[in-house]
């Protein structure tokens, strides 16, 4: 009877001390982030220098599509267009002298999904411009656009693309068209959907030989285990049958393909980067946008997989202590989890420790 009183103990004192182990966990967790600024999401356009300085004259029109779909399949899971991924794409466009059209597979209102923890200024702004929201309210139906009231195209991601994107016909003849009229084709995570099975005039897919990014089969299969399942197609394992050469960049990191007038983004966090890649292709120089500090974090995130761990601590001590740029801990957190996700306990240390340092550097910061 000792003996099993004492084995009961044991396991009592271990499962506190587990409970007390996490629940430190929890505490210094949340600390390393931030408190969220109440005050972006009143955030307007007017307060958005990058678009209310050195206004640049207009050039022209860009058509941006975004999915009709609210329901992965057969499921009830909601999806829809990915807010951030067609507001940024959106201002950077209009920030560079082009006006926006927004256009839909069915027209009218389409679905859009929100993350809350993802947005930023430009998305809260967005959200607060009576002209963007009519636009979203009211798109195109995709069989009515002009193709030739536009200069490029760019498709926006959302799951819902993987169902009404890649056999669309009006979708298939404007791209085949574009592409081969040299005028700038862009799409970002699931919108190169919209790619997979368009054919050129020579009988060949427009995809063949040419460089593509776009949401990876580990990015899918990550947060979504029965994908396989879900979707028509995997995208990536869709764009590799195409014959495309698919780049794949570290997971939910920025990483965009160029193949001549075929501009593709990995996922959203792509997304400012593809824009003015567009920008580029169409023959001007981007306007200077003042980096975000998601965007400063990716940096850290890309110099820890490329360089290791020393060298992204020094790259966040040169952003937030020397140059007194912000760099987004929540982000840096959110990638420490995915590491855990993934079974990686070294990354998922060495993620955390990299969060909890530029807090530090912060705190330096604040005392100079």
């Amino acid at each position: 009877m000792k003996k099993v009183y004492k084995i009961l103990k044991w396991v009592g004192v271990t499962i506190l001390g587990l409970v007390i182990i996490l629940v430190s966990f929890g505490f210094w967790f949340k600390g390393l982030i931030p408190p969220r600024d109440q005050n972006l999401k009143t955030t307007n356009v007017s307060d958005l220098t990058y678009l209310s300085e050195n206004v640049i004259p207009k050039r022209g029109k860009i058509l941006a599509v975004v999915t009709s779909i609210d329901k992965m399949g057969t499921t009830e899971k909601e999806t829809g267009y990915e807010l951030s991924e067609l507001s940024r794409a959106y201002y950077v466009f209009t920030a560079n002298g082009f006006e926006v059209d927004i256009a839909s597979t069915l027209g009218g209102k389409p679905p859009v999904i929100i993350d809350d923890e993802d947005m930023g200024a430009y998305d809260y702004a967005f959200l607060n411009d009576s002209i963007a929201q009519y636009k979203t309210s009211n798109t195109i139906p995709i069989e009515k656009v002009i193709p030739e009231d536009y200069e490029a195209i760019f498709f926006a991601g959302g799951k819902g693309a993987m169902y009404d994107f890649p056999d669309n016909p009006y979708i298939q003849s404007i791209v085949s068209e574009y592409y081969q009229s040299d005028k700038v084709v862009g799409a970002v995570c699931h919108g190169p959907a919209a790619l997979v099975n368009v054919t050129l005039d020579n009988g060949e897919s427009l995809l063949k030989d040419k460089e593509v990014s776009g949401f990876t089969n580990d990015e899918e299969l990550l947060l979504i285990s029965d994908a396989k399942t879900i979707f028509p197609f995997l995208l990536q394992d869709k764009i590799e049958e195409q014959g495309a050469n698919f780049e794949e960049g570290v997971m939910y990191l920025d990483n965009v393909s160029h193949s001549g007038n075929l501009i593709t983004g990995q996922n959203p966090w792509s997304t400012w980067t593809l824009a003015e890649t567009m920008i580029q292709q169409m023959g001007y120089t981007p306007k200077h946008r003042q980096i975000t500090d998601e965007e400063y974090a990716v940096q850290v995130l890309l110099a820890y997989h490329t360089d290791g761990k020393q060298k992204a601590k020094e790259k966040i001590n040169t952003l937030i202590v020397s140059k007194q740029k912000p760099v987004n801990r929540v982000l840096i957190a959110k990638h420490s989890i995915l590491a855990a996700m993934k079974g990686e306990v070294g990354n998922f240390y060495n993620l955390l420790n990299l969060a909890s340092y530029a807090k530090k550097c912060e705190a330096k910061t604040n005392k100079i």
